[in-house]
């Protein structure tokens, strides 16, 4: 069969992880499986370029001498443990000219004392570009035919939107299928750095955070791929965040919608965009723990499976903006100019609700974003417009309840407020979309964990969890 695997940073951050990645791929070789492998940058590597490049525009060298040292250091030490034979020379070699790109660009950047979008997207690759080069010459060390490409190179081009870009699909379905169709048909493992695309000029793009998903997803689908593989430390999508819900369990399988839910609302392991592609072509999707692969991990394709309800999720880094006046009441073109003005402001809107009445609208923002949307909207439409009062509440939690069988089921909604009542947990903004896949909701932040235990223990979530489904092939 043909499969995307894409090793997440946690899957080869130390020598230990990455050699039992490479037994996962050795394994899937010797079952004549045609194989691309997508590589995500080492743990928290991006984090220090992006504030490498911002201490440069400040003229710091002293900080870009020490990150680039750092980044050398645990590249090459990665290498050095893992690489045997000739090829531990030649990626140590290439590691260092690597490094050697990266430090020239930062000294560009603190000699103008200025950083663009894409310069900042150029500097942010180089995290997938060191750690696919250590993967590439580990399967070379190990006697497997492979190439090395840059996410652009095997064919994702993307708009031109600077660190979120989105690969233009129809193109790069035909430049993938072109480029590494025919590596896979002579037996050769394209090995291809995730979260990277290239302009149609030829730039370095960036897709956005955990944008090796999308990467795996995109070449997966251009190919026609039987799975994908998503490596990383965690076993799959969980029921609730572990950390508030001491039961939360793996979800055994999921619908795409289910999971693009998920994602949406911020559930870790899986980028918010990355399905589209596996949903457009049907291409089922593993989430599976590099540390237990005897764990099955979660399944992600056209069909849900059951429990009615799989997750809940909590959003607790929030706010909330109520736009209010008697006379937005039948006036057409308000809610559009209020969206409109928060666009222009860069300002993401994470969910909206507006009462029957029309007098009010509620949005729910990212909390650092608050001021800044709060000030648009009062310098463009507070007095105009029959807007009479923009109210901030900041500290909220935003609650999702997620599943596909609530579709069409009567009593989901009285079943999910009630257990939030019998807690006594004040609900301040509720929406639901038309799908009836997620129900979601907005808290005061200090009532947020005692309302997603509420739900996980009504709908009995830690019970029902591994029991949706046997085990998974794979």
């Amino acid at each position: 069969m043909i499969l995307v695997v894409e090793l997440g940073g946690s899957s080869i951050a130390d020598p230990e992880r990455l050699s039992k990645a490479l037994r996962i791929i050795l394994d899937r070789v010797a079952s004549r499986d045609r194989i691309v492998v997508v590589v995500s940058a080492l743990p928290g590597v991006t984090d220090r370029l992006l504030e490498a490049a911002e201490h440069a525009c400040t003229g710091d060298q002293n900080h870009i001498r020490e990150t680039v040292e750092y980044i050398r250091d645990l590249h090459l030490g990665i290498a050095d443990s893992c690489i045997g034979g000739d090829f531990r020379e030649d990626s140590i070699r290439g590691l260092k000219a690597l490094c050697e790109d990266l430090n020239r660009i930062l000294i560009g950047i603190s000699y103008l004392r200025e950083l663009t979008p894409r310069s900042r997207d150029y500097v942010l690759s180089f995290g997938e570009r060191l750690s696919t080069s250590i993967v590439y010459y580990l399967l070379r060390s190990e006697g497997l035919e492979a190439e090395y490409f840059l996410g652009g190179e095997c064919g994702i081009v993307t708009d031109t939107n600077y660190g979120d870009a989105s690969p233009l699909y129809n193109v790069s379905r035909v430049e993938i299928k072109r480029i590494l169709g025919p590596l896979l048909d002579a037996g050769i493992i394209p090995v291809v750095t995730g979260f990277l695309g290239k302009t149609q000029e030829g730039v370095i793009t960036t897709l956005g955070r955990g944008g090796s998903d999308y990467t795996a997803t995109l070449i997966g689908a251009a190919l026609k791929a039987d799975e994908v593989w998503i490596l990383g430390e965690v076993e799959g999508l969980m029921t609730a965040d572990p950390r508030i819900e001491p039961n939360a369990r793996v979800i055994r399988r999921l619908s795409y919608d289910e999971a693009m839910e998920m994602a949406h609302f911020r559930a870790k392991s899986i980028h918010p965009r990355a399905l589209e592609p596996a949903a457009l072509t049907g291409i089922p999707v593993k989430i599976r723990s590099i540390l237990n692969w005897d764990d099955p991990g979660t399944v992600i394709s056209r069909e849900g499976g059951s429990p009615m309800v799989k997750a809940v999720t909590m959003i607790d880094d929030a706010a909330m903006i109520t736009v209010s006046g008697g006379g937005m009441m039948g006036a057409p073109g308000t809610a559009a100019k209020i969206f409109r003005i928060l666009g222009e402001h860069g300002i993401n809107i994470l969910m909206i609700s507006q009462s029957s009445s029309e007098v009010n609208i509620s949005m729910v923002v990212p909390e650092e974003d608050l001021d800044k949307a709060v000030s648009a909207l009062e310098m463009a439409v507070l007095g105009r417009d029959n807007i009479r009062e923009i109210r901030p509440e900041p500290s909220i939690s935003v609650i999702s309840v997620i599943g596909g069988g609530m579709r069409g089921t009567v009593g989901i909604a009285a079943k999910v407020f009630g257990a939030v009542a019998d807690e006594d947990v004040n609900v301040k903004m509720i929406a639901q979309g038309s799908s009836e896949t997620n129900i979601s909701f907005v808290v005061d932040r200090s009532q947020g964990v005692k309302a997603v235990r509420a739900l996980h223990s009504k709908f009995r979530l830690g019970e029902a969890a591994d029991s949706a489904v046997g085990p998974l092939g794979g």
